[in-house]
């Protein structure tokens, strides 16, 4: 029989939920009773993606909130621009004003994707990548990676004081441990996501909390073009061209009552 995890009274807060994979956790678990605050901030700096992709980008949150609204669910959606370091400890305050406090976190926000590489050249009229600068640097690790672990920190830190029994956090990831060429500050900023939160699984894990990565297969949250598909299909190390629903069904399956157990993991989806 299939899990169905029944998160009444449970209070979720995601990050980067405007769209994507973001947006369908915070549906699924509207769904399965948890209010949830919607983070997210519309942009359109990615110019080096799909047209989809960058539209995607620049979908107000508050359209979320409204369907989750609309099916009878809690949810309430605030643009925050998580490199202002200061927003996070208000994210909590008002989730917690609103509905709660917080005790499933999200950490799905993404900042500046760069096509970056450390053999970027750039010929006369060539497409080439970006070479690694501090402004890349600076805006993909302050959301990727300092903005996650302000966020686990926050919510660690309401959690012991309220002497909170259950949590749940959960960050996405990519890369791996050679690295993601092409995409190589992105990749770093996930591996040091992954870092902090195996360090709060560790940390946490007497406290009730725990804390995972789910690592999806290729997402189509619109970014995915032809050229992918065959890549995909090409691939030994990769089987499927996912949905964003089916990576929040993961994400649902770590907040469940029979996920107690399950922490300190990077759960691989193929």
């Amino acid at each position: 029989m299939p899990v169905q995890p029944d998160l009444t009274g449970r209070v979720a807060l995601v990050s980067g939920a405007n769209h994507g994979i973001g947006a369908a956790t915070a549906r699924l678990l509207a769904r399965h009773g948890a209010a949830v605050l919607i983070t997210y901030l519309k942009t359109d700096a990615f110019g080096q993606y799909p047209e989809a992709y960058r539209e995607h980008r620049g979908l107000d949150g508050q359209d979320v909130a409204v369907s989750i609204l609309s099916e009878g669910g809690q949810a309430r959606a605030v643009e925050a621009d998580l490199l202002d370091s200061s927003v996070i400890a208000h994210l909590f305050a008002d989730a917690e004003q609103t509905f709660g406090p917080v005790d499933i976190l999200v950490n799905n926000a993404t900042g500046q994707c760069a096509n970056d590489s450390f053999a970027a050249y750039r010929g006369p009229g060539k497409g080439t990548p970006d070479a690694l600068t501090a402004d890349i640097f600076d805006k993909t690790f302050g959301v990727d990676a300092r903005a996650g672990a302000l966020m686990i920190a926050e919510f660690a830190r309401r959690h012991i004081e309220r002497q909170a029994s259950w949590g749940r956090i959960i960050g996405l990831t990519s890369g791996g441990p050679m690295g993601f060429p092409g995409e190589i500050t992105y990749g770093a900023a996930k591996a040091a996501l992954e870092n902090y939160t195996m360090a709060a699984a560790v940390e946490l894990g007497r406290l009730g909390v725990t804390a995972n990565m789910v690592y999806p297969p290729v997402t189509d949250t619109g970014w995915v073009t032809d050229e992918v598909r065959e890549f995909v299909n090409r691939s030994n190390d990769h089987f499927h061209v996912a949905r964003p629903e089916d990576v929040a069904g993961v994400i649902l399956l770590l907040c469940s009552a029979e996920a107690s157990m399950i922490t300190g993991n990077i759960v691989r989806m193929r």
